[in-house]
């Protein structure tokens, strides 16, 4: 009977805790929507920034004079008076201080002028308007919206397929300034709509269990690459079996793995998650290897030729590790 109430104890906090997190959730959503912001729904892939790149954004924010902060101001209140999602905001972020520092110039590339560089010749409008910073901000947001699947695409794509400029990877480089400035003068305090894991509270996860379990009883067995067992491995062909084990059916590849359940941001990964790393961890695309989370800053993987299955120490800033984990059968 005692062990009989205090299930019923634990479980009645467990459930406290996650309806208070909901509550602190809609609060949230209801404060931030009578502001004028259109909330976000949860896409980890495409945003706001990466792993240990926060502190950078806050430090590009900091050399901010006050003619670019005006303009920032001007961004986001005339994205909240059109009701458009801090995405948007963040997008238009990216592209003026790529385009002009955020600064209205009066001079620029053949006859680009203005916060976006806008070119008369080109139909954004006479040089009157083009320098004038509203509708600068507005016919950004005009054909920004235009942008088929704008809100599922990376913001400095967005902003490339708006600017079209010859050299479409800068938009990228200010994308932890961009979400600093987003949170913070524009009062957002979940850029990426993900919310926050509530992590030990949840109850256990049996099929994760039996996911790790499976994988930690490889351990020793060879990489081999295209290998799915039961002698070998490849790296995804480990995570395949392991999860087979458990129950669900995950891709092949690592790549098609990164879209097989829930995403969280990779700091908030928890045991038998799955992590990835890529080429360029901003483009899932490249993904190349995948691993399982064990927790305590531990994981198991078959990494490659001539290293067995293993366990080993994984940091969140580690190289090419991608910014979000997946949570398989979520």
């Amino acid at each position: 009977m005692r062990a009989g109430l205090l299930v019923g104890c634990v479980t009645a906090a467990v459930i406290t805790v996650l309806l208070a997190v909901g509550m602190v959730t809609i609060i949230d959503s209801q404060r931030q929507q009578a502001q004028g912001v259109t909330p976000l729904s949860c896409d980890a892939a495409i945003g706001p920034t990466q792993p240990g790149l926060a502190s950078k954004g806050e430090a590009d924010a900091s050399e901010l004079d006050e003619e670019q902060r005006s303009i920032v101001s001007l961004i986001i209140s005339i994205g909240k008076e059109r009701e458009l999602s801090p995405r948007a905001w963040q997008i238009a972020i990216q592209a003026g201080m790529t385009e002009s520092r955020l600064r209205n110039l009066n001079y620029g590339d053949r006859d680009s002028l203005g916060i976006f560089q806008m070119r008369p010749s080109m139909g954004w409008g006479t040089v009157e308007q083009v320098t004038n910073p509203p509708y600068q901000v507005n016919k950004f947001y005009d054909v920004l919206e235009e942008v088929d699947g704008w809100e599922e695409m990376r913001p400095g794509d967005v902003a490339q397929a708006v600017e079209r400029s010859a050299f479409p990877d800068r938009y990228h480089n200010w994308e932890p300034m961009a979400v600093h400035l987003v949170e913070n003068m524009g009062q957002v305090e979940n850029a990426s709509g993900c919310g926050e894991s509530v992590g030990p509270v949840l109850p256990p996860n049996q099929v994760a269990g039996q996911a790790i379990q499976f994988a930690l009883g490889e351990q020793g067995k060879p990489y081999v690459w295209g290998a799915t067992g039961p002698s070998s491995y490849d790296c995804s062909g480990l995570m395949l079996r392991a999860y087979e084990a458990a129950g669900i059916t995950l891709p092949r590849v690592s790549r098609d793995q990164y879209k097989a359940g829930a995403m969280l941001p990779v700091e908030q990964a928890q045991p038998g998650d799955l992590l990835f790393w890529a080429y360029d961890p901003s483009n899932p695309s490249t993904i190349h290897h995948v691993a399982m989370y064990l927790g305590d800053g531990k994981m198991v993987e078959a990494q490659q030729s001539g290293v067995p299955v293993h366990t080993r120490e994984v940091s969140w800033d580690e190289a090419e590790l991608v910014p979000q984990a997946v949570r398989p059968g979520v």
